[in-house]
């Protein structure tokens, strides 16, 4: 019997939310022998993985490079160094596998803050597509975003779908009724729920544009949650549209709250100009709540024939599926159940550790 590889990976990110949830649980998943990164954060999956080195360093740029541990890293003989974001070590000889989350820097360049950083991504992923033994992708769109920017190898690339957390589950009504009180939510109404950031490709403002033209949004509230709306007034665009009294912003939530609002949503928007794959809308579908999100990039992948669709960047297609899905919870449990259950951390855990084994027995 074939011993398991020996499987490195950088979990420097793994405090982060997004790349970090994913690492998070990859780390008690996979099975990987070392770990690089800040020794705080890897303290707690020190039973998971026996081996860890030190690596504190930002990302995306020549200091991660100068910095990382080559040494260090190759006195343990790894079989395959598993880098779970493009920032990939450039003078790293051993083996090595790549998770591509998502294209959005060259999908949408305008969105960067200066045109070396364009640069910079243009580079880094033609690097991997070149370099990286094995391109993991989160979904086949970001796959199809490869091939179309660069004549990469499909040969090479592999979907692996990601899973949701076993905390987002169904509750019942009296454990998250304390959010009410807690966020000033009236009991009256019916809620929408965000979860994200301002960044430009989230599309906010085309959410706030398609709530303002809602039939009926009268008798709804757009709760806000994530860091963005800590501390942060309402936002004039929000005034502007006649929405500011419709508006909540929750700010950023513990992870129970965070479970707690999906439960007690009636529906979950994404609406997104562009996902690499989309966690929220399956931890939405986890807690059994309803979605209605963009039909662009990743996310009919993940949502299936199961969300409901609309065109990010047409307000009034955004107010007619919000209208024809408000009151939707309680109707498609068992097809949402059904549909969720496809995607778990151990299944795609299991993918990155037979690809692992595979390279190493070349």
């Amino acid at each position: 019997m074939k011993s398991a590889p020996k499987i490195a990976i950088d979990a420097r990110m793994v405090s982060r939310s997004g790349i970090g949830t994913c690492i998070q649980h990859w780390l008690r998943n996979v099975g990987y022998s070392i770990a690089l990164g800040d020794p705080k954060d890897l303290d707690a999956y020190k039973d998971s993985v026996p081996v860890q080195i030190p690596f504190i360093s930002g990302i995306y740029g020549y200091k991660e490079q100068l910095r990382f541990p080559y040494g260090k890293l190759r006195k343990q003989k790894p079989d395959v160094l598993h880098v779970p974001h493009c920032n990939v070590p450039l003078f790293y000889s051993g083996k090595m596998m790549v998770t591509v989350h998502d294209l959005t820097h060259l999908v949408y360049p305008e969105f960067l803050p200066m045109k070396l950083a364009h640069l910079y991504f243009k580079f880094i992923f033609w690097f991997i597509c070149k370099r990286a033994n094995r391109i993991l992708v989160d979904s086949e769109n970001t796959k199809q975003d490869l091939l179309r920017f660069y004549k990469a190898d499909a040969k090479k690339m592999t979907v692996v779908p990601l899973g949701y957390g076993k905390e987002f589950v169904r509750k019942p009504k009296e454990e998250i009724e304390y959010l009410y009180g807690k966020y000033n939510i009236p009991r009256d109404k019916k809620i929408i729920l965000y979860v994200g950031n301002l960044l430009p490709h989230k599309n906010l403002n085309g959410l706030l544009e398609g709530f303002a033209r809602m039939q009926g949004r009268e008798g709804c509230r757009l709760v806000l949650v994530g860091k963005a709306f800590d501390g942060r007034t309402q936002d004039t665009r929000e005034k502007d549209l006649g929405i500011e009294e419709l508006t909540i912003h929750a700010g950023m939530v513990s992870q129970e709250d965070l479970v707690n609002f999906y439960n007690l949503a009636d529906l979950f928007v994404l609406p997104s100009l562009y996902e690499g794959f989309g966690l929220p809308v399956l931890e939405a579908f986890a807690c059994g709540t309803p979605v209605a999100c963009s039909n662009t990039s990743s996310l009919p992948e993940v949502g299936g024939n199961v969300a409901k669709y609309f065109d990010p960047k047409d307000a009034e297609s955004i107010a007619h599926t919000l209208e024809n899905s408000i009151d939707d919870k309680g109707k498609y449990d068992q097809k949402i159940l059904d549909w969720v259950s496809k995607f778990t951390w151990e299944s795609s855990a299991q993918q990155i550790r037979e690809i692992a084994t595979e390279l190493a027995a070349k």
